[in-house]
């Protein structure tokens, strides 16, 4: 063990170098083409064989993807910042997934760990109190920043291949590794599980930088409470028409959006468990003299499970249905996002306990706190779990200097390494289970 923490340790310094350079060229979902470029490079080198682009995903189950425009102009722009122009061509549409696999000379399990790469859009702090700031590795690009941690998931994914790798001769059955975009709006899960890519793994380690585990040198082994999550967009379109001179021929999308985020809230809650509906964004018209003819309205809901979420997104198309039937108007609604809920296994966390207090890294080993929230890694524990194995979610402590997707946000680099350790750890111990 004290092998592979001593190598874990002195990748201090690299992973630091990595973080920050990920930390000035962040790229929103479905856009990550210089990271994922990376990360397909780094994997070669190491030895993995390393699929991406269509081999690793489902372009029918992609949500929420950017217009060709914008995907065109990521793509450009990842080029310019030093990715290979054929590796960028090839996840052309947005297909920045990868998955590396490494096989082992000893028999045993296949162990499946994911990392998201994706940034937040939100603008920088500039200040001087803010380390990246300070530093000078403040996100490069407008209204997009690494403001949740992924640029940490990523050095520390890498740098557990790295040691992996290294350590092949004890190491048994089969690595893989998944590198996941889009993972900000539940986004980028669902279409890489379609691939069937985790369908022979038997643990599947998911987990995060800060949330809850928010202090230094500290580990939760099961993150529970993931709530089930959809994302939906709702378009309205009426008709234009002259408030003052011709009312009476308009249709008011502006007025049945409006009622529809009304009665979205009027949605009677589940018994069963939590419920939750938010709608978070609604624009309408073009004029104060005009009769709205679009409005756009973006809405999530959330439930303790699956069928509570179900319930929660049957009722909120109703209601959308009916405002917008109210005001003579049209709409559609589309998904933009979502992820399911997932069975909590107690059980594998206390062996995942066991071995992060046999590495001596951490103070407290925390059994389980609720998490409250969402993440997609809960498709790829879904899958996990349907097809016999077993998958939980960590939270790897770190103290942050603002909360998650805070324009302040950072956290203490000196996880990394503790965390990569650990990981490596957990790889070497479930393979020979």
């Amino acid at each position: 063990m004290e092998k592979i923490l001593e190598q874990a340790k002195a990748l201090q310094a690299e992973l630091v170098e990595r973080r920050r350079d990920l930390h000035m060229h962040p790229e929103t979902g479905w856009t990550e083409f210089r990271t994922a470029s990376m990360v397909i490079k780094e994997l070669q080198a190491l030895g993995y064989e390393v699929s991406y682009g269509d081999d690793v995903i489902v372009e029918a189950e992609m949500m929420g993807l950017p217009s060709e425009d914008v995907l065109e102009k990521a793509m450009e722009r990842a080029i310019n910042d030093g990715a290979d122009p054929k590796l960028v061509e090839a996840m052309s549409g947005g297909k920045t997934a990868v998955m590396g696999v490494m096989r082992f000379a000893n028999p045993g399990k296949t162990i499946g760990m994911r990392f998201d790469m994706d940034c937040n859009d939100v603008g920088e702090d500039q200040s001087p109190e803010h380390l990246p700031a300070k530093e000078g590795f403040c996100s490069k690009y407008p209204n997009a920043m690494h403001a949740c941690g992924h640029d940490g998931h990523v050095s520390v994914g890498l740098a557990v291949a790295k040691l992996v790798a290294e350590n092949k001769e004890s190491m048994s059955g089969a690595f893989k590794i998944y590198f996941q975009p889009a993972e900000e709006g539940v986004r980028g899960a669902r279409a890489m599980v379609a691939k069937g890519i985790v369908d022979d793994v038997d643990y599947f380690f998911g987990g995060h930088i800060g949330f809850k585990a928010d202090k230094e040198n500290s580990l939760i082994c099961v993150t529970g409470g993931l709530l089930a999550t959809t994302k939906l967009d709702a378009n309205f379109k009426g008709r234009s028409s002259h408030a003052g001179l011709a009312p009476q021929d308009g249709k008011n999308a502006l007025l049945a959006s409006a009622a529809a985020s009304v009665a979205l809230h009027s949605i009677s809650r589940h018994g069963a468990g939590a419920s939750r509906i938010n709608v978070g964004v609604l624009q309408a018209g073009t004029g104060r003299n005009v009769l709205p003819d679009v409005a756009v309205m973006k809405l999530e809901t959330r439930g303790a499970n699956t069928e509570i979420n179900e319930y929660m997104v049957t009722e909120a198309k109703r209601m959308i249905n009916a405002a917008s039937m109210m005001y003579n108007t049209e709409v559609v609604i589309s998904e933009a996002g979502g992820a399911p809920a997932c069975e909590v296994d107690m059980e594998l966390g206390a062996e995942v306990g066991k071995i992060a207090k046999a590495t001596g890294i951490y103070e407290e080993v925390i059994p389980f706190v609720d998490f409250g929230g969402s993440e997609d890694c809960s498709y790829f524990m879904e899958r996990v779990q349907q097809k016999g194995g077993r998958a939980i979610y960590m939270g790897y402590g770190t103290s942050i200097k603002a909360g998650h997707h805070n324009k302040s946000f950072d956290f203490d680099e000196s996880c990394m390494w503790e965390t990569v350790g650990f990981l490596t750890k957990v790889v070497e111990e479930f393979g020979k289970k």
